[in-house]
């Protein structure tokens, strides 16, 4: 019930307290603040003025076939509809294949008629699993549970329309793929609320600058965990890092660009302070997997070595990182870049417009994940 309450308090925070509480039919008594003891009422013991609904694959028959089947280079439309509503929980899960489905199949999600997504990343990825290997973890607003189901609880508010497509770029078909998609259509939504993007990124392998002398003062040459113009704000990333060098990957500074591309107005401490760790997450021999609310590690194996695979995330919802015009979001791969790892990438945030000027998707072969060493 607490991470419930949570997640519906993220969805009053992005939409307006007051806007939001007013549409959910709040009294004005307790939004002017005259009646405490209602306005500690929880919002769920509240009266609700939306209506709820869910798109699933259930069997249109009535039996029991209640999945899709995507053919190789087929997109499977898995939502549409019309606004304004909010989009509150996507769970897929996906049967036979293996994992390297994770990387084949492609999420993106158009928001109000707009020809380009919003939303592009690939099936794994976007649910925190950039190395598609499969790992229980939880987290604040993504999940993956037992056995292979993935949970995304970001609120997506959309006006005009939403649509939710899953590409299979495999060369097989794809026999079972579940999806289930609540969300909810209200009267109206807040002036203020803003359009959910999510951008995949990769570079495999990142090219190791030699010649920096261990000095970086401007970012050029870091890993970009996404960039974008208009307003809005950063709700997190997740990476994978497949080391392709014996070492420690994890001491890169995260930059962030903020309404001006010269400089960082943000400038942290190493990957591993970034993702809310310390100290090596444990090092050589001690690293240990853990997920938390706002950050985590579900996977950590062969740490500091060849071959040595990480998933990482961190969630911002406790502080968005705010922006007017441009934001870029970076961090070194390695002291002043100086690693060539692999690294894949989602970075999430909020606009005010639907923003769609992606770099274009890598081709299905290159985000299959593979060592790169020189």
């Amino acid at each position: 019930m607490r991470d419930s309450t949570l997640r519906r308090g993220f969805l009053q925070r992005l939409a307006g307290v007051a806007g939001l509480s007013a549409l959910a039919g709040e009294p004005l008594a307790a939004q002017s603040g005259s009646r405490p003891e209602v306005a500690a009422l929880p919002l769920y013991a509240r009266t609700q003025n939306y209506k709820s609904l869910k798109q699933s694959s259930y069997d249109r028959t009535g039996g029991n076939a209640d999945r899709y089947q995507i053919a190789a280079a087929a997109t499977q439309e898995v939502f549409a509809s019309d606004g304004p509503g909010v989009i509150s929980h996507i769970w897929f899960t996906i049967g036979g294949g293996g994992a390297i489905l994770l990387k084949q199949l492609v999420l993106r999600i158009y928001w109000d008629g707009n020809p380009k997504p919003s939303v592009e990343a690939p099936v794994g990825d976007f649910f925190g699993l950039n190395l598609a290997q499969y790992a229980v973890f939880d987290s604040e607003f993504i999940s993956c549970s037992p056995i292979r189901a993935l949970n995304s609880y970001f609120a997506m508010p959309f006006r005009r329309s939403a649509r939710i497509t899953v590409t299979n770029e495999g060369s097989a078909q794809v026999g079972a793929f579940y999806s289930n998609i609540d969300y909810q259509l209200w009267p109206a939504l807040p002036d203020d609320a803003m359009y959910f993007h999510a951008q995949y990124r990769q570079k495999t392998p990142n090219v190791a600058m030699k010649s920096m002398g261990g000095m970086n003062l401007t970012g050029e040459n870091n890993y970009v965990f996404l960039e974008t113009r208009g307003r809005g704000h950063l709700v997190g990333v997740t990476l994978g890092v497949l080391q392709n060098a014996d070492g420690w990957m994890g001491e890169g500074d995260d930059m962030i660009f903020i309404d001006d591309q010269t400089k960082p107005a943000i400038n942290g401490t190493g990957l591993k302070d970034y993702f809310n760790g310390a100290w090596d997450f444990g090092g050589l021999d001690g690293a240990v997997p853990f997920s938390f609310r706002h950050n985590g590690a579900p996977i950590m194996a062969n740490s500091e070595r060849t071959g040595g695979r990480y998933c990482l995330y961190r969630w911002h919802s406790d502080n968005p990182v705010t922006f007017t015009k441009y934001f870029k979001h970076t961090i070194e791969h390695g002291t002043a870049n100086d690693r060539a790892d692999n690294f894949y990438s989602v970075g999430y945030w909020y606009q005010s417009e639907p923003f769609t000027d992606f770099p274009a998707l890598p081709p299905v072969g290159e985000r299959v994940v593979r060592l790169e060493i020189g």
